[in-house]
């Protein structure tokens, strides 16, 4: 499954007063794991910076004067989310602009919509959260996630601590992936096909009872089984112990 963790800093908040979006960052997330796969670009506005949202974010309009505009940078970033589910804090605010954007283009209108699916961790923040504060600094803090780099707002930055955020909000189950073998392969039943767990480069240590645990272990279930009236559901069926078998195959 890939996923595309994305955000956006505006010149302002409201897309329908005319504000644009000045700075995309984008981190890919393959079968949950975070890749270096990531798009970043600073745009030209074309228009001025409110004051609020440069002392959120600290891009000042002389940064942006020899930057790209959107419609020079539209394609790549089309085809790096196309078909990804797009992972957004707040969603609402960054695909309305994302939409603005793309309305403003000549041609056929394209929306966030026709291009991918959309996963907005705010709401998912909520329900797990009721009543906490679930802002991205909040978040971090929450879930142990080393935040103290950001200072100011960044949409590289920010999409990176989100990707990490979703992922230790959803399970942490960074070490579960879908190898290609494995979702080609049915189950012995014929149902579905069963993942495979890829499981760190460390050995396993196997720990064998001695025969004094496996003693004790069996006097106990002999206990148990005379205290229930028999009704033990551990005790051997056999004569034989399992160590007494063990020992008579040896």
């Amino acid at each position: 499954m890939r996923q595309v963790v994305l955000d956006t800093e505006t010149t302002g908040l409201e897309f329908a007063e005319g504000h644009r979006i000045i700075e995309i960052g984008c981190v890919e997330i393959l079968n949950r794991r975070r890749t270096d796969h990531t798009f970043h670009r600073y745009l030209n506005p074309e228009r001025a910076i409110d004051e609020g949202a440069m002392e959120v974010h600290g891009i000042k309009q002389a940064d942006l004067e020899d930057k790209p505009k959107f419609a020079e940078i539209v394609e790549e970033l089309v085809a790096f989310i196309s078909g990804a589910e797009l992972v957004i804090h707040n969603a609402a605010f960054d695909v309305d602009f994302l939409n603005a954007e793309l309305a403003r283009l000549p041609g056929e209108t394209r929306t966030v919509a026709s291009l991918c699916r959309v996963l907005d961790t705010l709401p998912m923040a909520r329900s797990r959260h009721p009543g906490q504060r679930n802002t991205l600094d909040a978040l971090c803090k929450r879930y142990d996630i080393d935040n103290s780099h950001r200072d100011l707002h960044g949409a590289l930055l920010d999409a990176r601590l989100l990707a990490d955020v979703y992922l230790a909000m959803t399970g942490g189950q960074g070490a579960l992936a879908l190898s290609d073998s494995a979702m080609s392969a049915s189950s012995p039943s014929g149902g579905r096909p069963r993942p495979a767990l890829v499981r760190p480069g460390v050995p396993l240590r196997v720990t064998m009872a001695t025969e004094e645990e496996i003693l004790a272990h069996e006097s106990m279930l002999t206990t148990i089984d005379k205290a229930s009236g028999g009704k033990c559901l551990w005790q051997p069926a056999a004569a034989s112990t399992p160590l007494e078998q063990n020992r008579s195959s040896a």
